[in-house]
C-alpha cells in the first residue's frame, strides 16, 4: 500500500496538531501480508517526527504477526488493529493515531462523561470487512471509548486476513463485536446503543448531568436529508438551530450507489452525508451526535426534550425526520441468527457467502438491486417476494431475469428460519395459494422488505398510522402545535431522498412561519 502525496501531505498536516508523541508498535510473528503492513506503517511515521513506527519483541502470535497497537508517549492506549487497515478502515487508523496523540474525539460530552465513569474492564473485539462501509464507526466509536477510558481496549481484525480466527468465531456478518470474547453486537450499531447494551454486562454509573440552558428556537431530531434540509432553511431564516442526530447519515448511508438525485449524476450514501453535514456546518447550527431523544413534553408554551443521557433540551419548535430503519421479518429464526446467516445489508455482508446459495426477500427496488450485486459474488441467489410479482421497477426486474444465477419465487410467505445452532440452513416457505409449506435450503438470507418508521419515542406525544408513521398534512405539521416531521418517518408517500429533502426544506418554512405568528408583539 503506497500513500499517495496528496494523503502524505494531509497526514503531515494534521500531524502538526499532535501534543503527545506517537508509536506505532507492531508485535512480532508471521504472515504473507506483514511486509505490507510494516511498509504502511514506516510510510505514515514518515509523515511526522512526532509518530514513531516500532517493533516489539513480544509475540501476540494469535493474530499471526499482523498486529499493531497504538502508543501515546510510550503508553498503550488499548487500540489494537490486527490486519492492515486499509480501504475504509484507513481513516479508522489515521483517527486512533491522532486523537492517541492529543486531537480531541468527535464524541458527543454527554457520551464521553458516561464512558469515563466506567470502571469494569472492558475489552471489545471487532471483526470487519474492508469492503464494509458500516464497520469504521463501530471501531471508531470504541477506539474512542478506549482513549477515554484506560480500563477499554479495542481490537480490529480484519476478517479477510485471519479467515479461520472469524470461522472460529462464526462470523457471517460484520461488524461483529465481542466483548472479553464473547457475543455482543453485530452490524451497525451508535455509541448510544453501545452504552445501552453495556448495561446489560456491567453496572454503569449514574453521570453528572448537565443542563443546557438554551431555548431554541427550532431543534431538529434526525441525521439524514430531511433533517439536514430543515436545518439549512431554518438556520437559514436566521433562527437559533440545534440537530440531534443519533448517527449523522441516517439510512442514505447504508446506499452505496445513488443515481435519482436530480442534478447529482452519482454518488454513494456515505459522499452525500458528508455533503450534507458540511453544508450545515457552513451556519451557525449546534450539533449534537450520538444522543437519542427518549421522549417530548410540552411545557408551558414550549417542548421538552429528554434525552438518553437523561439531560433536557427546551425548544420552541421540533421538527421531527428521524427517518426509518430496516424492517424485520418478525418470524422464529430470525433474530437468534442475525450475525449467523441472516443479513440486512448486501454491501457489508454479501463477501462472506462467496461460492454459497443465497436468499433476498423481498421483490421491491431494495431487494432486487441486493439479488444483482450478490449474483456476483454467490452461487446461486433467490428473490423470494410475498406478493404475486416482484415489485421493482421494470428496469431491475429485466435484468434480474436475464441473470444466470438468479432465481424468483413469487406468492411465497416466510414462515420461519432455520439453522443448525451455528448458521443458517434453510427457510421455511409457505405457498400462498395452496398453504404448502416446504423447506428451501439456503446458507443465507438477506432481508429486503422496506422500512420502519424510527417513531416509537413520538407515538405518546403525536398521531401516528398503523405503520406508525407520524401523520402529517401537506405543511409537515403533526396534530401538535410546534412540532412537525418529515421524511421516511412521516405518511408522505415515495420514500426518496429526493422526496425527503423536499419535506425537510417544507417543514422548516413551515416552523419559520409558526414562530412568526406566535411571537409574541413587541411593546
Amino acid at each position: 500500500m503506497n500513500l499517495s502525496p496528496q494523503i502524505t501531505q494531509t497526514l503531515k498536516a494534521y500531524s502538526e496538531k499532535l501534543t503527545r508523541s506517537v508509536q506505532l508498535k507492531l508485535f512480532d510473528g508471521n504472515h504473507s501480508k506483514r511486509p505490507e503492513l510494516i511498509d504502511m506503517l514506516r510510510q505514515v511515521s514518515a509523515t511526522s517526527d512526532k509518530v514513531d513506527f516500532i517493533y516489539s519483541d513480544t509475540g501476540f502470535n494469535v493474530r499471526e504477526g499482523l498486529t499493531f497497537e497504538i502508543q501515546a508517549d510510550n503508553n498503550p492506549t488499548g487500540i489494537r488493529f490486527s490486519g492492515i487497515p486499509g480501504g475504509h478502515e484507513f481513516n479508522s487508523f489515521v483517527l486512533a493515531y491522532l486523537q492517541s496523540g492529543g486531537i480531541p474525539v468527535k464524541l458527543d460530552e454527554s457520551v464521553i462523561r458516561q464512558v469515563a465513569a466506567i470502571d469494569t474492564e472492558l475489552s471489545f473485539e471487532v471483526i470487519v470487512s474492508l469492503d464494509c462501509h458500516n464497520c469504521p464507526d463501530v471501531v471508531q466509536t470504541l477506539n474512542q471509548f478506549a482513549i477515554i477510558n484506560p480500563l477499554i481496549s479495542c481490537e480490529m481484525i480484519d476478517g479477510a486476513c485471519h479467515k479461520s480466527f472469524a470461522e472460529e468465531r462464526n462470523v457471517q456478518g460484520v461488524p461483529a463485536v465481542f466483548l472479553n470474547r464473547k457475543p455482543f453486537s453485530n452490524g451497525q450499531i451508535t455509541a448510544s446503543q453501545i452504552l445501552d447494551k453495556l448495561s446489560d454486562h456491567i453496572t454503569v454509573a449514574p453521570v453528572e448531568v448537565v443542563a443546557d440552558e438554551t431555548l431554541y428556537d427550532v431543534t431538529v431530531v434526525g441525521g439524514g436529508p430531511a433533517a439536514s434540509a430543515a436545518a439549512i432553511y431554518t438556520a437559514r431564516k436566521g433562527l437559533n438551530v440545534l440537530v440531534l442526530a443519533e448517527k449523522f447519515g441516517g439510512q442514505v448511508t447504508d446506499t452505496m450507489g445513488i443515481e435519482n438525485l436530480i442534478g447529482t449524476t452519482k454518488t454513494t450514501g456515505p459522499e452525500l452525508a458528508k455533503n450534507l453535514r458540511a453544508h450545515i456546518e457552513s451556519y451557525p447550527v449546534k450539533i449534537r451526535e450520538e444522543v437519542r431523544v427518549d421522549s417530548i413534553a410540552k411545557d408551558s408554551s414550549n417542548w421538552t426534550l429528554t434525552l438518553n443521557s437523561k439531560e433536557t433540551i427546551s425548544s420552541k419548535t421540533v421538527i421531527l425526520a428521524t427517518g426509518a430503519k430496516w424492517r424485520e421479518l418478525g418470524v422464529p429464526g430470525e433474530k437468534e441468527n442475525v450475525g449467523q446467516g441472516v443479513a440486512y445489508c448486501p454491501h457489508c455482508d454479501g463477501p462472506f457467502f462467496k461460492g454459497k446459495d443465497v436468499v433476498v426477500v423481498g421483490g421491491g427496488n431494495s431487494g432486487v438491486e441486493a439479488a444483482l450485486d450478490l449474483a456476483g459474488i454467490v452461487k446461486s441467489v433467490t428473490v423470494v417476494e410475498f406478493l404475486d410479482t416482484l415489485k421493482a421497477d421494470q428496469v431491475l426486474v429485466e435484468q434480474l431475469e436475464a441473470t444466470q444465477n438468479a432465481s424468483i419465487i413469487t406468492g411465497t410467505a416466510t414462515e420461519s428460519i432455520v439453522s443448525d445452532g451455528k448458521s443458517v440452513t434453510g427457510m421455511n416457505l409457505k405457498n400462498r395459494e395452496t398453504g404448502e409449506v416446504t423447506l428451501h435450503k439456503t446458507d443465507g438470507v438477506f432481508v429486503q422488505i422496506g422500512l420502519a418508521p424510527n417513531s416509537g419515542f413520538a407515538k405518546d406525544t403525536v398521531e401516528t398510522n398503523r405503520f406508525g408513521e407520524i401523520v402529517v398534512n401537506t405543511r409537515c405539521e403533526t396534530d401538535q402545535a410546534g412540532i412537525f416531521a418529515a421524511g421516511d418517518v412521516t405518511t408522505v408517500p415515495y420514500k426518496q431522498i429526493v422526496v425527503s429533502m423536499g419535506e425537510g426544506a417544507k417543514a422548516g418554512l413551515s416552523a419559520f412561519e409558526y414562530l412568526l405568528k406566535s411571537a409574541t408583539p413587541q411593546k
